[in-house]
């Protein structure tokens, strides 16, 4: 089974450690981030069926891409086998994956090339594969306080009712990881910055089945400079540990 890497965004949130270096490439402990996500695909597939298991990853580059591929050639010491789709300019999300369009023919994994993940995929492969499923996103619990109170009216003359400071919202969030079928790709536009949930859109306008796939850990966001020093640290200490 192949699996698709968006790895081609400017890592704009984390300059200046991007100025030199792209996102997927900055360290966490002893190896760049984008290398933890080869070897989560490779291992957490690795004790499913043939038709699940993961030998062949595509990474999608355009920012600094010289520098991810001198360093995962042909994906041989990894191994797997590792090909490139290239863009001359940053697509937005779906735009990125448009252009692995060609070296696709079957149901595949789509994941971001800026979070860690630690949860089981070839369950999520298999139960997309059982639903019949067109998509299948991984979701995750959230949590989170609103900055400011919400104001509460009431009647025509806007007599307040309630105060309700900075009240909690939860939810599901997208972490960035998809079961595709390949027909999915026929909804993006070709050359044009298109970002996923656009894409994602379209499938539900067309009533196709759009699976959820829930967690509760195994998710790590590197989306700006707090976040990724955090992750930071905890990889240094895990490698203290070893």
């Amino acid at each position: 089974m192949k699996a698709i890497i968006l790895a081609g965004g400017l890592g704009t949130r984390l300059q200046p450690y991007t100025f030199f270096i792209p996102k997927p490439m900055l360290p966490l402990g002893n190896k760049p981030l984008l290398e933890h996500i080869v070897d989560w695909l490779r291992n957490s597939t690795r004790r499913g069926s043939n038709e699940q298991r993961i030998d062949h990853i595509i990474l999608c580059v355009s920012y600094l891409h010289r520098i991810i591929e001198d360093y995962f050639e042909d994906g041989g010491r990894f191994g797997l086998k590792i090909d490139y789709a290239r863009a001359d300019r940053p697509l937005a999300t779906a735009g990125q994956l448009k252009t692995a369009e060609r070296m696709l023919n079957e149901t595949f994994v789509c994941v971001y090339g800026d979070s860690v993940y630690e949860f089981p995929l070839s369950r999520m492969i298999c139960e997309h594969r059982n639903s019949n499923a067109f998509l299948s996103m991984a979701l995750l619990p959230y949590r989170t306080n609103l900055k400011y109170g919400f104001i509460e009216l009431e009647g025509k003359k806007n007599r307040i009712a309630r105060w309700n400071e900075k009240p909690e919202v939860t939810g599901l969030i997208n972490i960035g990881c998809y079961i595709m079928e390949q027909s999915f790709l026929m909804l993006i536009p070709k050359a044009a910055a298109y970002g996923m949930d656009d894409a994602v859109r379209k499938a539900l306008e067309q009533q196709r089945i759009v699976k959820g796939f829930k967690i509760n850990s195994g998710f790590i966001d590197i989306g700006d400079k707090k976040t990724y020093l955090d992750a930071y640290k905890k990889y240094v200490k895990k490698l203290g540990k070893i």
